[in-house]
């Protein structure tokens, strides 16, 4: 089966169908989410007690620029993480684990939807008690 990220660089233009994004858009947020990726392990890094000499354990399974087509390829294609594990040749628990560390970096990246946007404003407009045509509701 071929990683869709092979197949991206083979045909840049199919990139939008792939990933839901342009092939442009995918360097720029490519570049934004390695910049954030490292920045999330140095302050891991910072905070880690160490009982080991830096740079042991294993070595990524996968390159970053795989992590994040990974990511993205799951929130357009919404595949099975078994079907998702074997397009980019890993485990399905390790294609979950990498979708939802990126889905942590790509949220702070990109802009939150208009659903989640609605849901936020909800949130933070709702006191503890709210009043609506004279009956107090309790929203905490």
């Amino acid at each position: 089966m071929k990683n869709p990220l092979q197949y991206i660089q083979e045909h840049p233009h199919r990139t939008k169908q792939i990933l839901g994004i342009t092939n442009d858009q995918f360097q720029d947020l490519l570049a934004l989410a390695e910049m954030h990726h490292k920045e999330l392990q140095a302050e891991i890094e910072r905070k880690k007690i160490r009982i080991n000499e830096k740079g042991g354990g294993r070595n990524p399974k996968l390159e970053i620029k795989k992590e994040v087509c990974l990511c993205l390829f799951y929130l357009r294609q919404m595949p099975t993480f078994e079907v998702l594990g074997l397009h980019f040749s890993v485990s399905k628990t390790e294609a979950n684990d990498t979708f939802h560390y990126w889905l942590k970096i790509l949220r702070n990246i990109l802009p939150a939807s208009l659903l989640e946007q609605v849901e936020k404003q909800e949130a933070r407009s709702c006191d503890r008690h709210r009043t609506i045509d004279g009956i107090s509701i309790n929203c905490g």
